[in-house]
């Protein structure tokens, strides 16, 4: 069984593609909004005629909010206006060209590094220096375009800023949605070691591990929806009652991880064993199995929290009954996957909000 036949399968494919198309829904619908109230105050307020760069500006910051801090906004908003001020100034003056172009590029983007306002907007200062030298024709009051393509940068960025801010997603339910999905998996994953364990099928142990694997990239954007939602819950008036539900989210992901990466281990670990024909972790099983419930009891409950005593009082049981399969005569193996299972335990515990102090007195 290979890696792909493991983790990949059309409909798998189909279900994760359906479910990015539903989670960004909000920001198709953000930057239809922004690109077009961006052009409305360019073209009606300012005056500009063609002001394309308002509603791309506004695009640009939309998405960049995307796992990204109000920095990046503003690092955006600044480099479109250099690339297209320096693009345009300079280009009355030189014409157009080959050695124009990588003028007007190394102007731009050292005026970006200079200001010292970050590498998202030195990249954007030289693309709008690209487009305005290779694209845009010239005009006969190059300067007043070079202004009014300025503000409509400033305009577009702003109405992006604004957009994602005053429309945000519910951040609460953005963590609910992909901390619970990690979680699920995770559930399955444990739940498939177990059958590995009960059966002593090494097969059905490397399925876990390779389910396990394929979790890496979900944690890493679980890293990015919790920058983001921090963040949302800061700036967003409508989301500042919000905040502390969101900090509680954020101070279990570090736990997640752990627990996550420990899998992985256990799972490791348990393939290993069983492909060397050591079948003495049939007793561990329970154990998996019942922490592999209470995961899904935590990826359930999340929200509410009503049933988190029930989810500590589990995992403390799961420990236990771990230690209870360690005999006198355990391989090697075996009393790595018991202590695997005691560590998951332990950082499950902890992202339910267990102190330190109190994880000591409940697996002593």
């Amino acid at each position: 069984m290979t890696i792909p036949d493991a983790v990949w399968t059309p409909r798998r494919e189909w279900r994760r593609r359906s479910h990015e198309l539903r989670t960004s829904s909000v920001v198709i619908v953000q930057i239809c909004i922004a690109a077009t109230l961006a052009w409305v105050i360019a073209t009606e307020l300012a005056s500009h005629r063609q002001p394309f760069f308002a509603p791309i500006a506004a695009v640009l910051c939309v998405t960049a909010a995307l796992g990204r801090r109000r920095r990046a906004l503003v690092e955006l908003a600044a480099g479109v206006a250099i690339g297209i001020l320096v693009g345009e100034l300079l280009l009355s003056l030189i014409g157009r060209g080959s050695w124009q172009l990588a003028l007007v590029i190394a102007i731009a983007a050292s005026i970006a590094v200079l200001l010292d306002i970050g590498r998202l907007a030195t990249i954007q200062a030289c693309t709008s220096a690209i487009l305005l030298v290779t694209v845009i024709p010239t005009a006969s009051s190059v300067q007043q375009i070079a202004v009014d393509r300025f503000v409509d940068a400033l305009i577009g960025g702003g109405v992006g800023l604004l957009v994602s801010t005053a429309l945000a997603p519910d951040p609460v339910r953005i963590l609910e949605r992909d901390v619970g999905a990690v979680l699920s998996e995770l559930a399955d994953l444990l739940g498939g070691a177990a059958t590995a364990l009960r059966w002593g099928d090494a097969g059905v142990a490397w399925t876990a591990l390779q389910q396990g694997r394929a979790l890496e990239g979900p944690l890493r954007g679980l890293g990015a929806t919790a920058a983001s939602s921090e963040e949302l819950a800061r700036i967003s008036p409508l989301r500042w009652r919000q905040r502390e539900h969101v900090l509680l989210y954020t101070r279990s992901l570090r736990y997640v991880d752990h627990a996550v990466r420990d899998a992985r281990v256990l799972t490791r670990r348990i393939h290993t064993m069983l492909r060397r024909g050591y079948t003495d972790g049939v007793g561990a099983a329970p154990a998996l199995q019942q922490l592999a419930g209470a995961v899904r009891i935590f990826a359930d409950d999340l929200a509410e929290q009503d049933r988190f005593d029930e989810v500590r009082q589990t995992l403390v049981g799961v420990s236990r009954l771990a230690t209870d399969a360690l005999t006198r005569d355990a391989s090697l193996g075996l009393t790595v996957v018991i202590a695997q299972i005691r560590a998951l335990a332990a950082d499950l515990l902890y992202a339910t909000g267990t102190t330190s102090d109190e994880l000591d007195d409940l697996l002593d």
